[in-house]
C-alpha cells in the first residue's frame, strides 16, 4: 500500500516517464564501475547515488590496493570525475528509499518515481547508528524515509537516529507532524529550528516492543516512541528491496552478481567482504555485463 499511496497524487506526466534499461544504485565505486560499462554497452542507464563516492573514499590517506593508481583518495576521486567528464557520465542525486520487483522495475527517492527494466544494487553498507532490534520492526514502526513515512506519526512520539549532520532537514520535516521528536545525532553540534525536537547525544541500545516499536532502551533507562527512524546514507538491503535473499547482513548473489529476484543485481560492498575498492569495481563490471545479458535474452 504504501507505494500505491506514495504514486497517487503524482502528475500523469511524472509516472508515466522512461523506462530505462538498467538503473544503478548507489554512488560509489561499484556503482559508477557498472554505470561505466553500461555506457560502454550503450544501454539507456540511470546512475542514481546520494553522494558521489562519498566523503570515506575521499578521506582516504592512501589507497594501497588498486591497480595502477599510486596516491590517496582525493587523486583517486579527482581520476574519476576526469574519466566521467570525459565519457560523459553523471550521477543523479537521489536516494533511493524503495526498489519495488516486477516488470518494469519501480524505484522510489522520496517523492521521485524511477522505471527499469533491471536493476544493480551498489548501496554500500552503512553501518552509523546500527542498533539492535533495528531490522526486526522493519515496517513495524522502524523507517528509513522521512519524506515517505513521516505523515503516519502525525501528533506522535518518535525518535529519529541521525548519522550525519546533513540529515538534521530530514528531522526538522519529521517535526512538522509529530508532536515530539527525540533526535539521537551520532555527530557533534547538534542543533534544530523545531521547538518540538529534542537533542540526545547518545546512541540508542537497542530498538523494543511487541507487534509494533514501543520504545527505545538508553544507557539511563527506557523511552517510549511509536516509531523511529534511522536517518543515514544507506538503508539495509532488506529494507530497500522485500524478498530480498541476505545473509549475515550482506546480500546473496551468483558469479554473476545475480540475486533471487529476476532482473535484480548486486555488487560492492553490499555482498559482503572483502570491502575493497578493487571487488568493488569488478563486481561492478560482472552486474553490468550480467544485466545486458539479461535485458538481451528477454528482449520486448
Amino acid at each position: 500500500m504504501r507505494l500505491l499511496d506514495r504514486i497517487v497524487g503524482l502528475c500523469y506526466t511524472e509516472i508515466m516517464q522512461t523506462v530505462y534499461d538498467v538503473i544503478v544504485v548507489g554512488g560509489g565505486i561499484a556503482g559508477y564501475s557498472a554505470a561505466l560499462t553500461l555506457h560502454s554497452l550503450k544501454r539507456n542507464t540511470l546512475w542514481l547515488g546520494a553522494d558521489l563516492l562519498g566523503e570515506k573514499l575521499r578521506a582516504a590517506e592512501y589507497v594501497r590496493n588498486y591497480p595502477a593508481l599510486l596516491g590517496n583518495g582525493a587523486l583517486f576521486a579527482s581520476r574519476i570525475e576526469e574519466q566521467m567528464a570525459r565519457e560523459g557520465i553523471s550521477l543523479t542525486k537521489a536516494r533511493v528509499d524503495g526498489i519495488y520487483a516486477g516488470e518494469p522495475f519501480t524505484l522510489t527517492a522520496g517523492e521521485q518515481v524511477f522505471s527499469a527494466r533491471a536493476v544493480i544494487l551498489a548501496t554500500g553498507v552503512e553501518t552509523a547508528g546500527a542498533v539492535r532490534g533495528e531490522e526486526n520492526f522493519l515496517g513495524r514502526g522502524v523507517s528509513y524515509c522521512a519524506v515517505c513515512d513521516g505523515a503516519l506519526y502525525r501528533g506522535k512520539t518518535i525518535a529519529a537516529v541521525l548519522s550525519d549532520g546533513k540529515f538534521a532537514e530530514e528531522a526538522e520535516y519529521l517535526a512538522g507532524f509529530a508532536k515530539e521528536v527525540h533526535a539521537f545525532c551520532l555527530y557533534p553540534d547538534a542543533s534544530f529550528h523545531a521547538p518540538n525536537i529534542v537533542v540526545h547525544k547518545e546512541k540508542p541500545l537497542a530498538v523494543e516492543g511487541g507487534m509494533r516499536v514501543e520504545k527505545l532502551l538508553l544507557k539511563g533507562g527506557e523511552l517510549p516512541v511509536d516509531g523511529v527512524f534511522f536517518l543515514k546514507n544507506a538503508a539495509p538491503p532488506a529494507a530497500l528491496v522485500g524478498g530480498l535473499e541476505a545473509e549475515g547482513g550482506a546480500v546473496k548473489v551468483g558469479r554473476d552478481m545475480s540475486t533471487n529476484l529476476r532482473g535484480l543485481f548486486a555488487a560492492g560492498d553490499v555482498t559482503g567482504r572483502p570491502y575493497q575498492y578493487a571487488k568493488a569495481a569488478g563486481e561492478g563490471l560482472v552486474a553490468a555485463y550480467s544485466a545486458h545479458a539479461f535485458l538481451q535474452e528477454n528482449r520486448a
